[in-house]
């Protein structure tokens, strides 16, 4: 128990972008076994000082062996584990001034994001595998995790992360050692943990645009060696990079306030008990799409479309529509506000013998509320309809996970476990419709009310037959079943078909479905600092019914399960005295049924209904090269080459030219994306440590639609990031300056058509150059 506890104390996680860490070569042999995290282990971990962690520039902390304790559950080895995986701790995400999903896969290749103006609407990709729905009878292809806590919604785990401590992407299907089933990936994220020592920290930051951030927390013990805890806070704004001209506003910007807490149990020495609770408001305004052009280019035939009508009035509203374009001219303030919180129950029991118990109970609530100005004008004009919509989302979950992991070491190890999962959500969705020409009605009303009940019960366990200490079988498998229903009802005050707004319609339905996800392969450790697996696996996403405001009799069917069969082989090296750590996967992915929104028109009106769009396929190769050739220097090089493409879309038979995209790319799925990185520290007093550090991003030419429109397409791009910081050991205070997007490189997130006529951009932070300092004190 002293080894283990030396070890733990000393745990850096791995980096993308800074310093990785490094074993003093007696830790590394001692632990050349892993182990289960048993009760000990967790109650020592959730000691770790988190917050000390940002201390990175400390020369002392760069002297520990890379270590994971989430990936598979167990206490190992980052480099041992037979898993893609890519870690972006706290440190490196405050380095750059990123603290949500879509900032954090700026700098992580093989994971991409798609934003909306509405939370409920984005979504997560890994390896070119997503789910874009608005439904909430369709689960995530990728699964966000929490703490320990799936989220069943993409849209909950858009939240800041201010407490970060580290994310993990894990790449492929997942579902056999923990949580949730996910068929494409898991986004693991893990929030700072309670200290026993007393310890507060507070940052503040500023950047151009008005954005300031303030946050803090303390961690410490309650009652000596029975109860610890810690509480963090934030207050964040940013005025955004927008400009509302009719509002004179800036907009795409946020309001973000929140706070988090842990308190950690131990009424013996076998139980640690450990309650959770967090809450999260968010404003966001992002606008719905910025005019970019008043054409629609149409594939196959590469025929430009022009609306004068849009163009005459975008011209009466001051705007100039092009790819740089940053003014918008709305009436109504686009924006979704989201109260998101919830507590769960870990608790951990050392059975003895090596045997640990995991209980994980929790319950969460989102609450989004959101505004749209869908006609993205501020009034009507001829041919161009006024909407605006008024949506609520009132979603909760409940959940529970048991699991028991064994003891290493012997020929078969393993963790086995159950999960089961009720979410509920209760929608209402409104449009107007409002027109100073055209075919009657010249104005109508739309009011949709749905609900949707999903249930998820699953049985999993994955282990090792461990034949020799170099050479193991994996063996992993999950049965689940899922129930899903729904009520809708829509009152439209048309008989007909307006611009988005379908006449009346009521439905209900339900639908069951029994799957299976498997995990099969072979690890064999070369030598001690090389390893190399290889896996198969299935994966599985559960039925969906596509429930959206537009629904309509055509749109009621349950949607089949996505299936897929995924072949991944694998080498993780450690090389030259742990100065030189490279990770490779290469991999094949083939889904079925696979499960996608499409772009359709209602009258004019743009709706995306989610379908069976057939079978697709993502194969490639990704890389993690970090050297280290001097103590004060680290460099990194991470990549993906991702072809990720639709090999065949089913197509009705009456279908029109452009329904055939077979062979072409899948949407968010750049071929090609890199990160290089560099960081140097240097001590310049026995006080004062300077630090340097630079990365820069490149992703090739990426498409954003299904319906492969050729001007959806986000040409190659890359974004150089710079910082430096000064850190008195003494006082504790730590300043860093950061410059992102140094060459004032503009891009678009999102390129989509607009609702009812041309093309629009959605525009990320970083869309100019901006920069700013973080001031960080510690207590």
């Amino acid at each position: 128990m002293r080894i283990k506890r030396a070890i733990i104390s000393r745990v850096t996680l791995t980096m993308l972008l800074a310093a990785p860490a490094y074993a003093e070569d007696q830790i590394f042999k001692a632990n050349q076994t892993s182990q289960p995290l048993t009760k000990t282990d967790k109650a020592i971990t959730n000691t770790l000082p988190s917050d000390k962690s940002d201390k990175t520039l400390s020369s002392e902390n760069t002297d520990s062996k890379a270590l994971t304790i989430t990936a598979k559950r167990r206490f190992e080895y980052l480099q041992k584990v037979p898993i893609a995986e890519t870690l972006l701790t706290r440190d490196q995400a405050l380095k750059v001034n990123i603290h949500d999903i879509p900032a954090m896969f700026q700098f992580i290749p093989s994971a991409n994001f798609r934003t909306d103006a509405a939370t409920k609407n984005r979504a997560v990709f890994i390896r070119g595998i997503g789910t874009i729905s608005a439904s909430p009878g369709a689960e995530p292809a990728v699964s966000t995790m929490i703490d320990g806590v799936v989220m069943a919604r993409t849209g909950q785990a858009t939240v800041d992360l201010y407490d970060l401590d580290h994310l993990e992407v894990l790449k492929g299907p997942q579902g056999t050692a923990f949580g949730k089933n996910a068929s494409a990936g898991v986004i693991n994220i893990t929030t700072s943990q309670p200290t026993k020592e007393f310890h507060g920290y507070g940052d503040i930051s500023y950047f151009s645009g008005n954005e300031y951030r303030i946050s803090g927390g303390v961690s410490g013990t309650l009652i000596p060696d029975k109860l610890i805890a810690n509480a963090s806070f934030l207050f964040g704004n940013y005025d955004g990079n927008v400009h509302n001209i009719y509002l004179n506003k800036m907009v795409n910007g946020y309001e973000h306030r929140g706070g988090r807490t842990k308190f950690v149990w131990t009424p013996n020495d076998t139980t640690t008990v450990t309650l959770g609770l967090d809450y999260m408001y968010s404003n966001d305004n992002a606008p719905n799409g910025i005019f970019t052009s008043t054409s629609q280019v149409a594939y196959p035939t590469g025929i430009a479309t022009h609306s004068a009508a849009l163009e005459a009035a975008l011209k009466a509203e001051g705007i100039t529509p092009s790819k740089y374009n940053t003014t918008i001219s709305n009436d109504a303030m686009t924006r979704s506000i989201d109260h998101n919180g919830g507590a769960s129950i870990t608790i951990d029991q050392d059975l003895g013998g090596g045997y640990n118990l995991t209980s994980i109970s929790a319950y969460r609530r989102w609450r989004s509320l959101a505004t749209v100005d869908y006609d993205e004008l501020t009034q009507a004009y001829p041919g161009l309809p006024s909407s605006i919509d008024h949506e609520t989302v009132n979603f909760w979950q409940a959940s529970e996970e048991l699991r028991i992991a064994s003891p290493k070491g012997h020929f078969f190890d393993y963790v086995a476990g159950f999960f089961y999962m009720h979410g509920n959500d209760f929608e209402t969705y409104t449009r107007s419709y409002d027109a100073v020409s055209g075919s009657p009605p010249l104005s109508a009303f739309g009011a949709g009310r749905f609900t949707t009940t999903t249930n998820n019960y699953a049985i999993f366990g994955e282990g090792h037959l461990n034949f020799t200490k170099k050479f193991r079988a994996i063996l992993g498998l999950r049965l689940m079943r899922d129930d899903i229903s729904y009520n809708f009802n829509r009152q439209s005050t048309s008989s007909v078909s307006v611009s988005g707004i379908r006449p009346s319609f009521a439905s209900s339905g339900s639908t069951a479905n029994n799957g299976y996800t498997d995990r099969i392969g072979l690890q064999y450790d070369i030598t001690r600092d090389i390893h190399s697996y290889f896996t198969y696996a299935h994966g599985y996403t559960g039925p969906a019914f596509n429930v959206f405001f537009n629904m309509a009799a055509t749109d009621t069917a349950a949607l089949k399960p996505e299936t897929n069969d995924t072949y991944e082989i694998g080498l993780k090296t450690d090389l030259w005295d742990h100065r030189i750590t490279a990770n490779f996967a290469a991999f094949i992915e083939n889904f079925s049924n696979y499960q996608a929104t499409l772009l359709k028109q209602v009258a004019g009106g743009r709706i995306t209904p989610l379908v069976n769009a057939g079978t697709v396929s993502s194969k490639g190769v990704e890389g993690d090269i970090t050297v280290r050739p001097i103590r004060s220097l680290t460099l990194g090089g991470n990549f993906a080459y991702t072809h990720a493409v639709v090999d065949h879309f089913d197509c009705a038979a009456d279908a029109p030219a452009s329904c055939n995209i077979d062979g072409k790319t899948l949407p968010f799925s750049p071929r090609w994306k890199f990160v290089f990185s560099a960081n140097y520290i240097k001590d310049i007093t026995d006080r004062l440590t300077f630090s340097v550090g630079s990365n820069y991003t490149w992703q090739s030419r990426t498409q954003y639609s299904l319906t492969e429109t050729p001007d959806t397409v986000q040409e190659s791009y890359g974004i150089w990031n710079m910082n430096t910081s000064i850190e008195d050991k003494k006082n504790k205070l730590r300043l860093t300056l950061i410059i992102r997007n140094i060459m004032n490189k503009h891009y678009a997130s999102f390129m989509t058509y607009g609702d009812f006529a041309g093309t629009v951009n959605f525009i990320p932070r970083d869309y100019g150059r901006y920069g700013g300092f973080t001031i960080h004190k510690d207590f």
